[in-house]
């Protein structure tokens, strides 16, 4: 049993060992990833999504623009872009994308779409959950 991360602004340590014929990686990000309350679908049909999630289901409207609308659930916050479906998304806010998609890579996670401009990155774990890690702000302090 190892000692807890410790609460620096270090890189996460990335650990090597060769087990079973391949080589396992461990990265201790667990101090690095902070959940945020978005999840995100896609789909083609976005009035019809909207119309579903805000009239049927009754969650308000508390973003909207051309491509995206976000609905308030009370534990979450659910964002509908317009887009090719990809299943839900959760997203987890990062000090550094760049280095924390390198470092999920490196243990086996795919990278399945970037956008460097926002900056963001979605990403496919070993064993199928799709998220996005964002850029988490800079408190002032």
């Amino acid at each position: 049993m190892g000692m807890p991360a410790s609460r620096t602004n270090e890189s996460p340590k990335i650990a090597s060992s060769k087990t079973a014929g391949y080589i396992e990686l461990e990265v201790n990000m667990a101090h690095d990833l902070k959940s945020s309350r978005d999840v995100i679908i896609r789909t083609q049909s976005l009035p019809e999504a909207v119309k579903f999630y805000s009239l049927v289901l009754g969650l308000p409207i508390i973003y909207e623009s051309k491509t995206l609308v976000g609905l308030e659930t009370g534990s979450f916050c659910l964002y509908i872009e317009k887009g090719d479906e990809h299943g839900p998304v959760f997203e987890f806010l990062v000090r550094d994308v760049q280095t924390t998609k390198q470092n999920l890579v490196a243990t086996g996670c795919k990278v399945i779409e970037e956008n460097p401009a926002i900056p963001r990155c979605y990403i496919r774990d070993p064993f199928g959950l799709v998220f996005n890690i964002g850029q988490a702000s800079v408190s002032a302090g």
